[in-house]
């Protein structure tokens, strides 16, 4: 991996960690509060709720290589290589085509929920779900990156690679 990728992929976990130490805080505050004071703050559960579908999102997108998403590759080892460059040149081409097919729905879906605001913190819930939108854009990133290197490397799959 180049430099100026390792640099992008750093700062992607970054945010993953400042994400995952925001859930981690609003949990241990909504737990202080409601046991150990009796008094349960209403906005902690939303927060908790907010920032683990960010997580989630962010990870899935940014930070796990393709080897380590899940998948069902029973198939894939058992054939030649020619044959699993075809598989990994056809799903990563399904994978960016679906999305991209998806993208204006999803679109205009987010942007609808400008109208209304999450109960407690009151943010749009088009800020909220944006990160599917970012997560959509970072999945056609990957894959369009995947395919690219299906197509000019005729040796992808004899080594048994399956992440590009």
């Amino acid at each position: 991996m180049n430099h100026t990728s390792s640099w992008w992929q750093r700062r992607a976990n970054d945010v993953a960690v400042l994400l995952m130490t925001a859930l981690f805080l609003s949990f241990v505050l909504q737990v202080t509060s409601r046991y150990v004071f009796n008094s349960p703050i209403e906005w902690t559960l939303e927060a908790c709720l907010t920032t683990w579908l960010w997580t989630v999102f962010w990870g899935c997108a940014f930070c796990l290589r393709d080897k380590d998403h899940v998948r069902f590759d029973i198939l894939y080892n058992h054939v030649r290589p020619g044959t699993r460059r075809i598989f990994a040149g056809l799903s990563a081409a399904c994978m960016v085509l679906g999305m991209l097919a998806a993208l204006p729905g999803t679109w205009d879906f987010v942007s609808f929920l400008t109208i209304k605001k999450s109960p407690s913190l009151r943010i749009p819930l088009a800020y909220v779900f944006s990160i599917y939108i970012v997560f959509m854009l970072g999945v056609i990133a990957m894959y369009g990156v995947r395919l690219w290197a299906v197509l000019r490397n005729p040796q992808f799959g004899h080594d048994d690679e399956v992440s590009a």
